[in-house]
This record gives C-alpha cells, sequence and structure tokens, in this order.
C-alpha cells in the first residue's frame, strides 16, 4: 500500500464504478488532492478485487452496484485478502437496509452520490484513519434505532449518548461543546465505549451493533 511507507502519508485509492463518467471525474478530483493517489479504475467488481490484490490500495471506493459482480461481494472477496484494506461504498441508495446490509458485510464507509465531491474525498481521508463514515441522514437514525432495540449494550447513559452523536457525524469537539465537557473527557467516554464492545474505532462499533441487531446475538 502506498501508505505503509513510514515517511509518506499518501493514500492510495481504488476507484471501481461501472460508469466511465463517474470514475473519471473522481480520479481528477482525488488526483488534484495532496495526500492521495489514484492507483488504478476498475469497471466491475470482479475487476475491482483483481486490482485490488495486485495494487493493495489503501483505499477502494466502490459503486455498490456494478455488472457481473456488484460490490458486496467484491468487498468481501477483497477484504477476506486483505482485511487492512478501508472500502467506501459509493451509491445512489439512501435505504437504511442497504447501509445496514453494507456494515454487516464490512464496509468501512458508505456515502451517497448525490453528495458533494468534497464529501467524498473527506470520506476517503477518514476512513484511510481509521474512522467511520456514514450519511448524516442515515447514521443518525442507524444509531438510534440500535440504542432502542439492543438496550445499553453494557454502556453507562452516558456512553449511549456519546455513541448517538457519534453517529450523527459529530466530532469529538462537537460533542464536547454540546454536552459541556472537555475534548479529553469525551475521548475517555469513547475509549470506554470501545472497550467494553471489543472494537477499535468507530465504525467497528457501529457494524458490531448492526451485526447483533440483525442476528439477534447475545452480547
Amino acid at each position: 500500500m502506498v501508505s505503509r511507507d513510514p515517511n509518506s502519508k499518501t493514500i492510495g485509492v481504488l476507484v471501481a464504478d461501472d460508469h466511465p463518467v463517474v470514475r473519471q471525474g473522481l480520479r481528477a478530483v482525488l488526483s488534484a488532492e495532496p495526500g492521495i493517489k489514484v492507483l488504478g479504475e476498475a469497471s466491475d467488481g470482479f475487476q475491482a478485487a483483481d486490482m485490488a490484490a495486485r495494487l493493495k490500495p489503501d483505499v477502494v471506493i466502490m459503486d455498490i452496484y456494478m455488472p457481473l459482480c456488484d460490490g458486496l461481494k467484491s468487498m468481501i472477496s477483497i477484504k477476506s485478502k486483505l482485511p487492512e484494506v478501508k472500502v467506501l461504498l459509493l451509491t445512489v441508495s439512501d435505504r437504511e437496509d442497504d447501509l445496514l446490509q453494507a456494515l454487516r458485510f464490512g464496509a468501512d464507509g458508505y456515502t451517497l452520490k448525490t453528495g458533494n465531491v468534497a464529501g467524498v474525498v473527506e470520506a476517503v481521508r477518514k476512513i484511510a484513519r481509521g474512522e467511520a463514515t456514514l450519511p448524516p441522514q442515515l447514521a443518525g437514525e442507524l444509531v438510534k434505532d440500535i440504542l432502542a432495540k439492543q438496550g445499553s449494550f453494557g454502556l453507562s447513559a452516558r456512553e449511549k449518548e456519546i455513541l448517538g452523536l457519534l453517529g450523527d457525524g459529530l466530532t469529538n469537539s462537537d460533542i464536547a461543546q454540546r454536552l459541556v465537557l472537555s475534548q479529553k473527557t469525551v475521548s475517555t467516554y469513547i475509549y470506554r465505549l470501545l472497550q467494553k464492545l471489543h472494537l477499535h474505532n468507530r465504525g467497528e462499533a457501529i457494524a458490531y451493533s448492526v451485526r447483533h441487531v440483525k442476528h439477534s446475538e447475545p452480547f
């Protein structure tokens, strides 16, 4: 991967979409960004999996709906061989069911084609750092629904509140201002809730919760 070089912060990206205009547009925008390098383009899920194995990108931007092999199947194939690769699913669908399915199968991010280009760039940078990125209008409802269905997860009331705010897309600074806490205190709460869920980052926390909601597994 490009970013494995300790002296380089460049994020290697593979773009996979069956529409040439979309691929070319993403390549142009991302290539103009400092610290991001587009390693290649794929037009279907099979090609994306093959190119990921060869190019070892840090991030794959992938449309869910592609011919021959869709984005979810391709993502599963990629992550089975390269679990460290982050996958950002790009789609026109704003249905919560599609988001739940994407997270359940291991997506690191989910963004809408109807959003702006700056949002895609920000999403790439966020998931490259190990953060989750979800459409705000879906993320907030997702976390609220999870909390309502599953109760406390063993979390304190404050930890549940912060989990909900993370799902709303708030940063640590935003949460600190909202709850009148220091950023250090917010970071501590986030660390504790992730420890209780045995997870490493925000995206894993949401995906873990979704798995248990859908499969009714005990905590």
